[in-house]
């Protein structure tokens, strides 16, 4: 037996797994990074977040991914090059946070890597019944495995492409696993660039499980701020508070077949963008509102889009307990305004189940990896969009 292989098998056999997982998402605001304590698998999970932090990008290395990020015309050279780029960042951070933390690189058994979405395509954006779904994310699992010397588990979306999924959103096994409780209805809000949720019926059967994306989260609202302000983000909704609602901005905005179509779906900011607001705003002429009104409008709209899809599930009058991770949960303006138009629903954050808001997405993909290597397939039935599948492609560091 090749000895990578032999270690691969003895360090999944283990009683307890150290993994770490990343997520670096739409916003690229840096690399999350959990460090987590794992045993057992399937229902029978057990996970513990040891360490976290969100290593910083530079606005150099950040510009870089913008050059190849959600555009349908791009430089290949330079997304060939990114490829490798991000990995080997990725990868300096990963040692330098196993450092900070006091811990040797041996000491951890796997690395479970999202890597960086740069162009997401459904067919409900691309509309090319020749194509299947397509989403591609960079930051190439082998690069990773070499210059950390640990093995390295990447591209999780792909088998969930080829299963006849859309490549999300995951977020359905890992939340399936880590956070359902008998007896206890739970809607997973996750509002991060694009806000998804998953439904976690109380029942702990695995086939009433739904997740689904439903709109734009924090993407419009960081793409205008970082525009029009030279903020990455609006920081307590600071802007957004000093302006009002526009009406007619917020309807057109709002006027968009993608609401239209049925769960589950997926989108990302390759329609969520500065030119979708462009265009509503000179559907609405609504061109010459104060920038404050805008952000405030764009508020409006993530909250109306979150709160109409949680409707659409559970009906007008929905109660559920709603967990939060995610950026937009920070957001005192989005958060007050879902809490107004749900008001039946009980409001926490992923605190309240021991896994901070901001591991959260990096912690999926640890229990992803942990799942490919010990555990095996959990039956979600025959719905569309969660196919029953274990995801990952391992790279060995030697």
């Amino acid at each position: 037996m090749n000895p990578q292989i032999e270690k691969l098998y003895t360090k999944a056999n283990k009683a307890k797994r150290l993994i770490i997982g990343l997520m670096s998402g739409t916003s690229m605001d840096g690399l999350d990074i959990a460090l987590c304590s794992v045993t057992g698998s399937g229902i029978k999970t057990n996970i513990e977040v040891l360490e976290f932090k969100t290593g910083d990008f530079s606005d150099d290395f950040r510009a870089k991914i913008k050059a190849v990020f959600s555009k349908r015309q791009v430089d290949l050279q330079l997304v060939c090059l990114m490829n490798e780029h991000i990995a080997n960042v990725h990868a300096a951070l990963i040692n330098e946070a196993l450092s900070e933390w006091g811990y040797k690189n041996e000491d951890v058994d796997f690395i479970a890597s999202h890597g960086q979405t740069i162009f997401h395509a459904p067919k409900s954006l691309h509309k090319m019944d020749e194509y299947p779904n397509g989403t591609l994310q960079i930051g190439d699992g082998d690069h990773i495995a070499v210059k950390t010397g640990i093995i390295t588990l990447s591209d999780f979306r792909q088998k969930h492409l080829a299963a006849g999924g859309e490549g999300a959103p995951l977020a359905v096994y890992g939340d399936f696993l880590m956070f359902s409780k008998q007896d206890e209805d739970r809607v997973m809000l996750n509002i991060g660039g694009i806000a998804n949720f998953t439904y976690l019926p109380g029942s702990l059967n695995a086939n009433e499980i739904f997740s689904t994306d439903v709109g734009p989260g924090n993407t419009l609202m960081d793409q205008y701020m970082q525009q029009h302000y030279n903020q990455f983000y609006d920081k307590n909704a600071t802007t957004a508070l000093a302006g009002e609602l526009n009406k007619e901005l917020l309807s057109t905005l709002l006027d968009c077949d993608f609401f239209e179509v049925g769960f589950p779906k997926t989108t990302g900011p390759e329609l969520f963008n500065l030119d979708y607001l462009v265009n509503a705003q000179k559907k609405s002429s609504t061109e010459n509102i104060e920038k404050e009104n805008v952000m405030a409008t764009l508020c409006h709209f993530s909250a109306e889009t979150i709160s109409n899809a949680i409707k659409k599930c559970f009906g007008n009058d929905a109660s559920a307990y709603i967990f939060m991770s995610g950026g937009g949960m920070h957001n005192p303006l989005l958060v007050r305004l879902l809490k107004s138009k749900l008001p039946n629903c009980i409001f926490s954050t992923t605190s309240d189940l021991n896994i901070h808001p901001d591991a959260k997405e990096a912690v999926l993909f640890a229990v992803l990896a942990n799942e490919t290597l010990c555990g095996g397939q959990i039956n979600f039935g025959e719905r569309q969009g969660v196919p029953s599948i274990c995801m990952g492609k391992i790279s060995l560091p030697e």
